[in-house]
């Protein structure tokens, strides 16, 4: 399989009543209960719902030159003058229209993706990301190859 392009958000990691990882679809996700929200504020949950869309927006660009680019929507709201002055300043980085931090190196190791992630998380600073049934997966978030 070649991991070269865009994935897309697939599904999120929770931990449900029996203390084992299940994984929401977006949709699910974004109607799942907020145990860490107080849902009689609007505000509040205004803000939650926000930030679940901006996990569910997220995106992991492969490129072949051995970058890996982690990319978030534009938040809602933001003019592209906004976005733009932003970029200038050196506040957000683009790519591919969407925000992004530097850059992590790539490789593949005997079918698998490992990412350089730095010293301190592995022995060798390198994590495999790449599942067997075919999603790449950072932290508690999988994604899917896009079309």
């Amino acid at each position: 399989m070649s991991y070269i392009g865009k994935w897309v958000f697939h599904s999120i990691g929770t931990v449900n009543d029996s203390d084992e990882v299940e994984f929401l679809s977006a949709e699910e996700y974004m109607k799942a209960p907020m145990p860490y929200v107080d849902e009689s504020d609007e505000e509040a949950v205004a803000d939650e719902l926000k930030e679940r869309r901006q996990m569910v927006g997220g995106q992991i660009a492969v490129c072949e030159d051995g970058k890996l680019y982690m990319l978030m929507p534009l938040p809602e709201g933001v003019s592209r003058e906004e976005v733009d002055q932003a970029v200038k300043a050196g506040i957000i980085q683009l790519y591919d229209g969407m925000m992004t931090d530097e850059p992590k190196a790539w490789e593949e190791r005997d079918g698998a993706l490992w990412l350089e992630v730095g010293e301190g998380m592995s022995e060798d600073g390198w994590v495999q990301i790449s599942e067997e049934d075919g999603y790449l997966r950072f932290m508690t978030t999988r994604y899917v190859k896009s079309k």
